[in-house]
């Protein structure tokens, strides 16, 4: 059975990895004053730019029912069945319009939608998993059973150089910023039951906040399923991911994938972000 992966382009990852484990991919729209660009097209420096010179957050736009249906009824023509992980409901309506859309009559029983509970790479290990158990030639609904099992496990979390984007987004208060600002403080940001929350707070240039930020996450997240990695950035220097990376391999991770975040994570956590993400289950062995 010829099986499609799918997910938003919140997924954030490279060509070459969709590529790998035929990923499809749908964008969202972002905003930019009176422009318009498709998530892909335009890069974080792009967004960041925009925000300096104008003093305002571009916007992100979620695909709606009808979008969904028509690029659901697009790929069935090439696969039989769709496995579509989509943002956390939390976070955006894509969820629920996608689900939506999944209900409709030409398309049920042929479009499963799985609230991925996370976001960016976070969603990515997931739709890996699921390739894989395609792969192994299990059917749609046993892949949709191990998936969702795997979700509370998903370990999504990035250290920030400052709470200013997330303010401007609307998922910071005003005092939250002006005393992270004041203090010099350079938080963790983390999911928890599919919603972004504050962690940690950590001081000092980016190269030590990040590789203190990614001790501490191993240490409270230790059993990883050691298979796939994520070192996810806005922006950041060579020379930090590369510590990381290191640290990682150190840990017993084998495949530790480096990507961008797209436009549409970027908008709302600045430059300067990184993360590391992975599935804090423990070895998933396909059988």
């Amino acid at each position: 059975m010829n099986i499609c992966i799918s997910a938003e382009t919140t997924v954030d990852l490279t060509k070459e990895l969709l590529r790998q484990f035929d990923i499809q991919t749908i964008p969202f729209n972002i905003i930019m004053g009176e422009e318009e660009y498709r998530d892909g097209d335009i890069m974080p420096e792009d967004l960041f730019a925009y925000t300096d010179k104008t003093g305002k957050l571009a916007r992100t736009a979620a695909i709606n029912e009808f979008q969904y249906g028509e690029y659901f009824k697009g790929l069935l023509e090439k696969y039989d069945a769709v496995i579509h992980f989509a943002l956390s409901g939390e976070i955006s309506t894509a969820c629920s319009q996608a689900i939506m859309a999944s209900q409709q009559e030409e398309l049920k029983g042929k479009v499963f939608v799985i609230d991925s509970r996370s976001l960016s790479t976070g969603i990515a290990l997931h739709c890996i998993y699921g390739r894989k158990l395609a792969e192994a030639g299990k059917t749609p609904e046993e892949i949709v059973a191990l998936c969702e099992k795997r979700i509370p496990f998903g370990q999504a979390s990035f250290s920030l150089e400052s709470v200013n984007y997330l303010y401007k987004g609307g998922r910071c208060s005003m005092l939250q910023m002006l005393g992270a600002n004041v203090l010099k403080l350079k938080p963790e940001i983390f999911v928890k039951d599919g919603a972004m929350v504050s962690g940690a707070k950590y001081r000092g240039p980016m190269k030590k906040v990040v590789m203190e930020y990614v001790e501490d996450t191993l240490k409270l997240f230790n059993n990883p399923d050691y298979e796939e990695v994520f070192i996810t950035y806005s922006t950041a220097p060579d020379e930090v991911v590369a510590a990381v990376e290191e640290r990682l391999v150190k840990a017993g991770f084998k495949r530790i994938h480096k990507t961008r975040a797209g436009a549409t994570i970027s908008c709302h956590c600045g430059p300067h972000c990184l993360g590391i993400l992975y599935i804090n289950d423990g070895a998933h062995p396909i059988v």
